[in-house]
């Protein structure tokens, strides 16, 4: 009977060792070497030393939002000059559940300078009271795009639009470029918000919020333009859109202020959540990354959380700028000769953030940097480019995870794509960023918990050795496989169970 005992205890451990371990774990790589978010299922241990990644689903940090990219003009543009079959493939890579699944997307109010030129949905000068507002411009390119993408999608996602300008004439310096908003039209800028949502729900477009205004710093008058400070868009916001939106029956839009990069995000979300007035309508902050597209600037994401722990924390736009794309090179991806705007452009004392750094490594490394501070949505800026990084009527050329070839009819999937698919395919809304721990200072890596109860790690190896290690969840193994990384590569690990 002791001996019966004894076994039926041995067993019962066995069992619970075996629950503890018996996940099932899919493992999906983008690396240097060639893989493109592919399914791994062996893996090569060049080491003695497996360091110890491990997840603590108890502690949870910010509700995810989304990941996605941006409608623009040029993007639909050019998806517009390619055969039906390949339109329709490049809209299935983002929003099938099969492709990249996107769930927070952006797009312009008015022309941008992803537009084939100039426009504005108030033409008609001191229409105060917009009587002649249309948003015709958008019906050949850009309201399909979305449409189409709507259909696609059967999980749904959320779209944001944020305008660059208002028209010249409400404006102080009466130009697309530069100036500011003229204080008598506050009310009639207020009122072209409501307006474009109720011509976007004409097509069957839901528009979920707004930024208040794309980089209110300007560009340097480079293209599409309106500069506030920051108490004059709260201002704005807390007098004029608000209430419009609100006595509209609008009140549930979001509305998030700045919308710029995160360098000077203090003064902005100080203004912003000052009080409690001031930050009745605002629900949450934008940011872009175009102050330095290699440094993550933790602090400042810590800061403008804090300021208010309860609001959205938005990276609304990021792209690989002052670049043509090159064409079916995925090694270009991977290497340092690219280079931003502030490597050539930036004053002397600040040229430092602005190193030449791959493509591929900003995006991973950002993303993850983000989302271990707070961030709770990453939106990419243009969805497709062509080979010249355009059509842009500046010629501000850019790079988009997808660029195609409209002469040729054909497409190209750079390793950006793949590596906002590691994110937003496998991360979805809902989910909560947990905690996570690991040895191995090299790795780049962040958690999250789906609504599902999946557990999702994105793991970035910048080094160029192969990396390995084991899953942890507390102090119990998440599996008794050993895993690896290759050098240079992303990683996104699902678990089940």
């Amino acid at each position: 009977m002791i001996l019966i005992k004894k076994q039926l205890k041995i067993l019962i451990i066995i069992i619970m060792i075996s629950s503890c371990t018996n996940n099932n774990i899919t493992v999906y790589e983008t690396s240097e070497s060639g893989n493109n978010l592919t399914e791994l299922s062996e893996f090569n241990h060049n080491e003695s030393v497996f360091s110890k990644i491990t997840i603590n689903k108890d502690v949870k940090f910010q509700k995810i939002t989304g990941f996605g990219g941006a409608f623009t003009e040029s993007s639909a543009y050019n998806l517009n000059k390619l055969s039906k079959e390949k339109r329709d493939e490049v809209l299935k890579a983002y929003f099938s559940k099969e492709g990249a699944n996107y769930s927070l997307t952006r797009t312009h109010m008015n022309s941008c300078d992803f537009s084939l030129n100039n426009y504005s949905y108030s033409p008609v000068e001191d229409d105060i009271n917009l009587d002649y507002f249309s948003v015709e411009e958008d019906i050949n390119d850009l309201i399909p795009m979305i449409k189409d993408a709507i259909n696609i999608s059967e999980d749904g996602f959320k779209i944001f639009a944020s305008p660059w300008t208002a028209s010249p004439w409400m404006k102080d310096n009466n130009d697309w470029r530069a100036g500011k908003l003229l204080k008598k039209y506050y009310p009639t800028w207020a009122l072209f918000f409501s307006k474009y949502i109720d011509a976007y729900k004409e097509f069957g477009i839901d528009i979920w919020g707004f930024t208040v205004e794309n980089e209110p710093h300007g560009n340097n008058g480079s293209w599409e333009s309106m500069h506030f400070t920051p108490e004059e868009m709260t201002d704005f916001v807390k007098n004029y859109l608000g209430p419009q939106l609100e006595k509209d029956g609008k009140g549930d839009k979001i509305i998030l202020g700045y919308d710029q990069n995160r360098d000077d995000i203090e003064n902005w979300v100080d203004s912003m959540f000052e009080n409690e007035e001031s930050s009745k309508y605002f629900d949450g902050t934008a940011i872009h990354w175009y102050d330095s597209t290699y440094e993550v600037y933790p602090e400042k994401l810590q800061y403008a959380h804090n300021a208010a722990p309860n609001k959205y924390l938005i990276q609304t736009e990021a792209c690989i700028d002052a670049e043509v794309p090159v064409w079916k090179d995925d090694q270009w991806y991977y290497k340092k000769e690219a280079t931003d705007w502030g490597y050539t452009w930036r004053e002397e004392a600040k040229k430092y953030l602005h190193p030449k750094y791959s493509p591929f490594n900003r995006y991973a490394r950002d993303i993850i940097g983000c989302l271990n501070n707070w961030v709770d949505g990453w939106v990419d800026w243009n969805m497709v480019l062509d080979k010249q990084g355009g059509p842009n009527w500046v010629s501000n050329w850019c790079i988009a995870p997808i660029i195609v070839d409209t002469e040729n009819d054909e497409v190209y999937y750079t390793p950006l794509y793949y590596v906002m698919s590691h994110f937003s395919k496998f991360i979805r809304p809902g989910a909560e960023i947990i905690e996570v721990e690991k040895t191995d200072p090299e790795l780049m890596v962040t958690a999250a918990i789906n609504e599902d109860g999946s557990k999702v790690l994105v793991i970035f190896n910048e080094s160029n050795s192969n990396k390995s290690f084991q899953l942890f969840e507390k102090n119990s193994k998440l599996t008794d496989q050993r895993i690896s990384i290759s050098p240079r590569a992303i990683q996104t690990i699902k678990i089940d169970g």
